[in-house]
This record gives structure tokens, sequence and C-alpha cells, in this order.
């Protein structure tokens, strides 16, 4: 069908619909409050998805080892490490000290996680001061204890009695890790008199990698003797992922009720239309409308009504979700403005034409094929 075809059948069907004003705009209503269902929980859905996934951060890249108490290893030798760095290759290997003691600085004194690390600057990211490629002496801070402790690069503080001299403070990750470098401390491994590590932190640069340092060390390092317990937290990342997946097809799911509605709505109004106009249908075959044309009419009717319902909720979608971000401040704009969230308007704007044309598409083929001399009849 071409273009030219359509034009005086979508003309006819808008003077058509603004004969019916009341109940063509409780249609384009419908259509519009589904349209913003589903718009706005799709775009809802995304947001939270976003903001988990920027609050996970690089978690994904991470592998905890520890020693498995149930073989009875209480703790990782070198000869361990060395396993591990051999079974996993190009990561970094991370080997730390954990213990806990009251550290205090300037204005306060706080009870935090002490780790002994010999090369820090592999797994983390300094904001002040620089980190050693050999942490042989001094502190380093996380960000949470500097604050609390109101300290910084030159200034010293007691860790368990000992005065060390703080010589760079992390950045704040703002992300879950079982290590926490935020409330910690970290201290040259001199600084701990132990038989062994009492963990070994894996640091890759994606979350495939990191998956695959910890099967490598399923299968090589516990090949004869399971010594390592893996947390690989990229299967945390996985199915926080998947729940979020879930949630967002949960929340499509109730705005394209709203749109099954708003079709049913179409429908109605249609079948109603066809049925009051039944004399002037039969009137046009009579004098030789082709069923064509007369489906033409009653289908640009239909889907006259899903687009203008469908552009009105995806702009009213747009005015909702910003309000949103003016009156909460929690919530991230740029979440919010990611481009992926477009595809969602574009997805209730498609749905809210197609529900207009599908809802309009039996009405259209009963009245097209509706024999003129039953239809002057009536």
């Amino acid at each position: 069908m071409s273009l030219t075809a359509w034009r005086p059948a979508v003309a006819m069907a808008a003077r058509n619909l603004r004969r019916n004003r009341v109940r063509t705009v409780l249609a384009v209503l419908g259509v519009c409050i589904g349209v913003l269902a589903v718009a706005s929980l799709g775009i809802l859905g995304n947001v939270l998805a976003l903001g988990a996934d920027d609050a996970i951060g690089d978690v994904g890249t991470q592998v905890v080892l520890s020693p498995n108490a149930d073989a009875g290893v209480e703790a990782l030798s070198e000869n361990d490490v060395d396993s591990i760095r051999r079974a996993v290759g190009e990561p970094a290997v991370v080997p730390l000290y954990t213990d806990n003691a009251i550290v205090e600085g300037t204005t306060d004194r706080s009870f935090a996680t002490v780790y002994g690390v010999e090369r820090p600057a592999l797994a983390f990211e300094a904001a002040e001061g620089q980190l050693p490629d050999r942490h042989r002496g001094g502190a380093i801070v996380g960000a949470n204890v500097a604050d609390e402790l109101g300290v910084g690069v030159g200034d010293t503080v007691d860790v368990a009695g000992t005065q060390v001299r703080v010589v760079a403070v992390l950045v704040g990750t703002e992300t879950f890790s079982p290590v926490a470098p935020d409330d910690a401390v970290f201290l040259p491994t001199s600084a701990f008199d132990a038989d062994g590590y009492d963990q070994v932190l894996i640091v890759a640069d994606s979350g495939a990698a990191a998956g695959a340092a910890a099967t490598a060390v399923r299968e090589r390092v516990n090949a004869r003797q399971e010594r390592v317990d893996v947390f690989e937290l990229g299967a945390i990342v996985d199915e926080i992922e998947g729940f979020f997946d879930l949630l967002g097809t949960f929340l499509l799911g109730l705005g394209g009720i709203s749109l099954v509605v708003a079709g049913v709505s179409i429908l109605n109004v249609m079948l109603m239309s066809t049925v009051e106009r039944r004399e002037e249908i039969g009137v046009m075959r009579a004098v030789g409308v082709t069923r064509r044309d007369v489906l033409r009419v009653l289908l640009a009717e239909a889907g006259l009504i899903g687009a203008l319902g469908a552009a009105v909720g995806t702009l009213l979608t747009v005015v909702v979700v910003a309000a949103v971000v003016v009156a909460t401040p929690a919530v991230d704009a740029g979440l919010v403005l990611d481009p992926t969230n477009g595809y969602y308007l574009l997805l209730a704007l498609g749905f809210g034409v197609g529900v207009g044309l599908l809802s309009g598409a039996y009405p259209a083929w009963k009245a097209a094929n509706e024999r003129p001399v039953e239809a002057l009849r009536s």
C-alpha cells in the first residue's frame, strides 16, 4: 500500500475521531496511561540495575582465597601463594596478613582491620600520597579511617601502641568488598609475626578473567587437597544482575497490563463506532468504496488513537522522570540520563502504536467485510 493511498484515509479517520471527541479522548487517555506505566517502570528498573552495577563497581574482578579450615589448613604458606601465582598467570596476586587493632589519630580513635601487604599498588589506589612498589615502612590508611581519625599523609597514627607515619590515604571505593579497604589500615608484612597468610586477593582486569582465575585455582591448587576456599565475587555479581533483570521484566509486565487494558478500551471504541456507523459504511460500500478503503479508514482511526496516546504518554514519562530527579536528590541524574533508558521510551512508544493497530484490526476487518445490503437494511 502506497503512502498516497493512505492520506485520504487518515484525513477521514481524523474527522471521524473529532465527531466523537469524548470517546476518543478516553481511548487516548487509556493508551497514554499504559505507555506512561511501561516507560516509567522500565526506566525505574533500569536505573535500579545501573545503580547496583555502579555500587558493585569492580568487585566482579576480584577473587578472595582463604585457608580451608575443614581440611585443617590454618594459613596459606609462601608455597601456596607461589602455586596460586603459577595457576592464575596474569592477574595480580596479593597475599594479606589480617588482624584487628585500636587505631588512634590526632582527633579520635577507632577499631579497624589491620592488613599486612607487601605490594599494595597491585590492588589499591591512593587519593593522597603514593603507594610504594614494596611496602617497607609507614601506614596506608583507608578513606573512612582517615576521615574518622582526622589524619592525612605525614601525620602519625598509633596502631596497637606503635606509632606509625601515614604514607598514603586510599581512594574511597564506595563498593562492597570482603577486604573493605575504606575501613582498614595497611602495614608492611614485617609488622606481622605469623606463620602464613590469612587471605590472598586476586585482582583481574575483567569479570571473565577473574572467573578463569578462580577456576584455575580450583583445578590446579586444589587438585590433590582442597587447601584453599575460593570466594568468587563475580558469581555474586551475576546473581545480583540476574535479580535486577527479573525485576525489570516484572515491572515491564505490570506496565504491560495497563496497555492491555488500553487495548481493550480501543477495541470497545472501534466496535461501538462500527456498529453506530454501520449504515454509513453500507452507503460507502454501495457507492463503490472498496473493502480495502474501508479497512484503511478504520485502521487509521485505531492507529491515530494509539499514536496520539503513545506520544503523550512518552512526553509525560519524560516529565515525570525529570520531576523525580529534581525532587529526589538521592537519585543520580547520570543514571537517569543513561542512553539505555531511551530503549524503554521507544519500546513504550512502539507498544502504544501497536496496541492501537491490533485492537482496531478486528473491528476494521468486520466492517470492511460487511455486506452493503445488510448494512443498509439495519
